[in-house]
């Protein structure tokens, strides 16, 4: 129980539990990426199974480490270099992340159609077996490591447990991290083709010091972490907008925020005309019905008491197909009349008299269209809250609402 109370074995413990967790950080990542492969119900296992073979692989390793140490003895030379059999599976291990890590960098990056069925996952198995051949790899170096800097079998053991119990509490946080950052997926693939072409080199004879890589990391990882502060900022920027203008504005960005060309023509596939269109359309939930009216002193109107002579003047002068009829004022407003009706001169005004449909002024545009389709008229009456006359809307309001504003009839 001496060892308790050694303060050097505490210090050697915790050191080397230290730079286990460092030596796992690319182990971690190479496992988020794969288990994001799987369903979302078997990533879990997956990681937790893979750590595991890892713990039981490293303990094998120290139980024998007298083999363990003689693999870094010479096997053979080739030309220059005289390689062991650590050098070998080093060399394997990074020509592996080399492969894999290029492979997954073209799959993300490849345009690709989408798959006709949702069964694009991996099986779950050839998945661990990746884990379990990079972890072979990985343990071989954090087994050196250990016995490099302890002398003690058991504080080797206590140490690499410990270590691998934090990967496995670390492993699901990070997965998810990792896998809902689409950029950070690619950086840490980066970080896999070093880490690759490190081992390689490695086990050519050349060290390559990990503090040199670990850094390069670390400014990497500091530039995204700005990178992500930078999109969070503007997520919150956007949340603060209202629901609808949200919406309109990514409609309004994907026909008009990115250049869309089409590579034969090399011309925009949506016009500035139809950009317009549709963001008129999508405020019309937004917009008022006395934005767009007819205001009351425009509104072309016939008095009742003008006679027919007057009628008829009023009626041919004007393009508009139905008109109001008030007795002296607007504001006594008898009913509508339509233009063909008066031109006939069958029967006298008071019979020609249609009810009058009255809008709300703040009343939006789609409930005006919603009016228009469901009565056959060609206006309607605005009216503010206490009901007094304000102006009229018609069908035309309603197109230049979408279109624009057209030119008046002759």
């Amino acid at each position: 129980m001496d060892w308790l109370t050694d303060p050097t074995i505490w210090v050697g413990l915790l050191t080397l539990v230290a730079l286990e967790i460092v030596l796992g950080v690319d182990n971690l990542i190479f496992i988020a990426i794969l288990s994001d492969r799987l369903p979302p119900e078997q990533r879990d296992r997956a990681r937790v199974i893979g750590l595991s073979l890892a713990l039981f692989m490293r303990l094998a390793l120290l139980a024998g480490i007298s083999w363990v140490m003689s693999l870094t003895g010479p096997l053979f030379a080739l030309w220059r270099f005289a390689l062991s059999w650590r050098d070998l599976i080093l060399i394997a291990g990074g020509l592996f992340l080399l492969v894999k890590a290029t492979t997954e960098i073209h799959d993300r990056i490849e345009v690709r159609p989408p798959p006709r069925s949702s069964s694009v996952a991996q099986a779950f198995w050839p998945v661990v077996a990746q884990i379990v051949v990079l972890d072979a790899v990985f343990s071989l170096d954090s087994v050196i490591t250990a016995v490099g800097m302890v002398e003690q079998l058991y504080v080797m053991m206590a140490a690499v447990m410990v270590a691998v119990a934090v990967m496995v509490v670390a492993s699901k946080p990070l997965s998810a991290f990792v896998s809902s950052r689409p950029s950070l997926i690619v950086l840490c693939l980066g970080f896999l083709l070093m880490i690759g072409l490190v081992l390689v080199v490695d086990g050519l004879g050349v060290h390559v010091p990990k503090s040199y890589v670990y850094a390069a990391i670390g400014f990497s990882l500091l530039i995204e972490v700005l990178n992500q502060l930078a999109v969070r900022g503007q997520r919150k920027a956007v949340a603060a907008l209202p629901p609808r203008q949200r919406v309109a504005d990514a409609v309004l960005k994907l026909l008009g925020g990115a250049p869309v060309t089409l590579p034969e023509m090399g011309a925009e596939v949506f016009q500035p005309a139809e950009k317009r269109m549709v963001g008129e359309v999508l405020k019309l939930g937004e917009r008022r019905v006395g934005a767009i009216m007819t205001p009351r002193e425009r509104v072309a109107w016939i008095d009742a008491a003008s006679g027919p002579a007057g009628i008829l003047a009023k009626v041919r002068g004007s393009p508009h197909r139905e008109f109001p009829v008030a007795h002296g004022s607007l504001d006594r407003i008898a009913g509508v009349v339509r233009k063909e009706d008066v031109l006939d001169g069958a029967r006298p005004l008071e019979e020609l008299l249609k009810a009058a449909v009255e809008l709300r002024e703040d009343a939006t545009v789609l409930d005006a269209l919603a009016l228009f389709k469901r009565q056959p008229i060609e206006l309607a009456l605005v009216v503010d809250a206490q009901g007094r006359f304000r102006g009229v809307l018609t069908r035309t309001d309603l197109l230049e609402a979408i279109a624009g504003e057209l030119p008046d009839l002759p």
